[in-house]
């Protein structure tokens, strides 16, 4: 079984919780067959910051190495329709118009507490973006070769299963 077939299986069982374009755009699969925006290289840098925020680079790679603005980029053009790619660009436009109007500063100009004040300002007067936005960059990131290798434990090739075993203090998560 491979990482795809796990996430989707996985998905399955706990009831279908993540939302069907987000689980179709880690499957690779595409949804959208319709027109779709055009992104431009300051909106998919600007996507790569807001990341960046939410999982940022610590004792392992953050969102921005992971690439995970890519990801981003192409769930939302292969699976989401002209109009929710168009509320979502909306939400990225409102957050830079926000960081604009508090800082006189474009989002991707201003330093990490900013960043971070800005985007805790989203989660309160914009949160379906936020939560959408937050959404698409956690699976993004997990599913990314750093997040799965780097940020949880990896073990390709794993040992026999015991389904009740006590991680070790300051043990990784697994990766699927």
């Amino acid at each position: 079984m491979n990482r795809r077939e796990a996430i989707e299986r996985i998905t399955l069982m706990m009831g279908g919780v993540l939302a069907a374009p987000l689980m179709a755009g880690a499957m690779g699969e595409k949804l959208n067959f319709g027109p779709s925006l055009s992104v431009t290289a300051d909106q998919e840098a600007l996507l790569s910051e807001i990341a960046d925020v939410i999982i940022p680079t610590t004792g392992t790679p953050g969102a921005k190495a992971a690439g995970v603005e890519k990801f981003i980029v192409r769930v939302v053009r292969d699976c989401y329709q002209i109009d929710e790619q168009k509320k979502f660009y909306d939400g990225v436009e409102r957050l830079n118009k926000d960081s604009q109007e508090v800082y006189q500063k474009a989002f991707v100009n201003l330093d990490a507490g900013q960043k971070k004040e800005i985007l805790t300002r989203a989660t309160k007067s914009d949160k379906p973006f936020f939560l959408q936005m937050k959404g698409l960059t956690v699976t993004g990131y997990f599913t990314s070769e750093i997040g799965a290798t780097q940020a949880l434990d990896y073990l390709p090739i794993p040992g026999r299963f015991e389904g009740s075993w006590p991680l070790p203090k300051g043990q990784k998560s697994w990766a699927i």
